[in-house]
């Protein structure tokens, strides 16, 4: 009769299933340990306890019940189990700060479509002044680059443009940025404002714009387009 000790050849499926549930705890115990040693709020001590000991519970099973059964499967699952951990290890810092990139989205989610509505509004007031002909001999220097305050507001526009298109951080911000503009380009070409047409961002976006946009630029309308001098 063949002694206790005996090992026992592993099948292929059982293997397998124990190799995967093996890398999966190797790697999120990784992942645990990563966040807490780069996290600086709080002391991470018990939580990082709690993470450890909640990996070796799933790991050492993992790990003890092929090896019992085949010696070789246990080493070829060790070294998987090492190579998982250093990988999810390193790779670390660039998962969590996708996770982090994403949860932020959706936090300045309702913020960004109101700078998206914001951001149209000042587009559809400066083109007035490129499409109405009125407009366009009234204040002629609002067309005209060599201005500085004009071509700051270009600047500005290309760089919201850009922002918005690619979703890049920074969006907020640059929207603030070419709706001072068009204020500053149409007190240097003597648009002084008429009177106003407020245009407002919807609420939930308008509270969320207000708490990301910086203090002196957080209002939600713009004035309309100012009356056309008169001739003659």
């Amino acid at each position: 009769m063949p002694a206790v000790t005996e090992a026992v050849p592993l099948g292929m499926l059982p293997l397998v299933l124990w190799g995967a549930v093996l890398v999966a705890a190797v790697a999120c115990t990784a992942f645990a340990v990563r966040h807490h040693a780069g996290n600086a709020d709080g002391d991470p001590s018990d939580p990082l306890f709690w993470d450890l000991f909640w990996g070796a519970a799933v790991i050492l099973p993992a790990l003890l019940i092929p090896a019992v059964a085949s010696p070789p499967a246990g080493l070829a699952l060790a070294a998987a189990a090492c190579v998982s951990g250093v990988a999810a290890y390193r790779s670390g810092p660039r998962v969590l700060g996708w996770y982090s990139s994403r949860r932020r989205l959706r936090e300045e989610r309702p913020a960004l479509l109101a700078a998206a509505h914001l951001h149209d509004a000042v587009l559809q007031r400066w083109q007035r002044y490129e499409l109405d002909p009125a407009l366009a001999i009234d204040f002629p220097d609002m067309s005209d680059v060599r201005r500085p305050e004009t071509a700051e507001f270009v600047k500005a526009m290309r760089e919201a443009e850009v922002l918005r298109t690619l979703a890049a951080p920074g969006y907020l911000q640059a929207v603030d940025r070419l709706e001072v503009a068009l204020r500053c380009a149409e007190a240097a070409a003597g648009a002084a404002c008429g009177e106003a047409t407020a245009w407002k961002v919807p609420q939930a976006g308008a509270t969320a714009l207000q708490g990301t946009r910086r203090a002196a630029a957080a209002r939600t309308s713009i004035p309309a387009v100012p009356p056309r001098r008169p001739h003659g």
